[in-house]
């Protein structure tokens, strides 16, 4: 028997919620973006499984996007893969989203870097390059000022992300960007990315938190950060 996943991407303003069965998202759909995820969340994956004649006991695990993004999205779709995980015992494979949105990036790109918006000026940042055809981080993860970092990209490589579009003045024009179709991203992305982790260990499962790296703005300012 084939395997089938649930696949939870909510670190976007628009969410996605897809099924996957052999080796491909069969049925994908959009979370509403005028509503909070946690709204409509649960009702979408349950529409999906039930289209495809599953139960969510009979799924071989979940795979949630896990950051960085939008901070109640984030927690949204990651506190729902670790309540579906922990209630039926299924495997859960957290996707760091940046390496999604690699996966959809030209193959032939060769050094690509994936921004997102941390607001405030700030950028998160990470480059990646193409090994073997397949996307890999070329350095962590982190979070910088925007002035300071994307100028900085060179001329000849590429961009990526949902941060691209908000900070596109400060990228010099001799980088190259991913279609904006493909900056955010989608279940199949998140899937395939997915299926080259090791699902959490049940210790690992309680502990999991979305990837931040920062506070929410509430956090910040009650701690002085802004």
């Amino acid at each position: 028997m084939s395997e089938s996943w649930l696949v939870i991407e909510t670190s976007a303003r628009v969410g996605r919620v897809g099924v996957a069965r052999g080796g491909a998202v069969a049925r994908a759909a959009v979370l509403d973006p005028g509503h909070r995820h946690a709204r409509d969340l649960a009702a979408t994956a349950d529409r999906l499984l039930t289209a495809e004649g599953l139960s969510p006991r009979a799924l071989t695990g979940v795979m949630v996007g896990a950051g960085p993004g939008g901070y109640t999205g984030l927690r949204v779709g990651v506190m729902s893969a670790k309540a579906l995980a922990y209630a039926t015992g299924c495997r859960l494979v957290a996707v760091p989203t940046f390496h999604a949105i690699a996966g959809q990036a030209p193959a032939a790109a060769g050094d690509l870097w994936v921004v997102g918006d941390a607001l405030r000026g700030m950028v998160y940042l990470q480059r990646f390059r193409a090994v073997g055809g397949v996307w890999e981080a070329a350095d962590d993860l982190r979070i910088e000022p925007a002035a300071a970092a994307l100028p900085a990209v060179p001329a000849g490589a590429w961009v990526s992300g949902p941060g691209v579009a908000a900070h596109e003045a400060l990228i010099a024009a001799g980088v190259n960007r991913v279609p904006a179709a493909d900056r955010d991203p989608g279940a199949e992305a998140v899937f395939r990315a997915g299926l080259r982790l090791p699902p959490v260990s049940r210790d690992e499962l309680f502990r999991l938190e979305p990837l931040y790296l920062r506070g929410s703005s509430a956090e910040e300012k009650a701690g002085g950060g802004g």
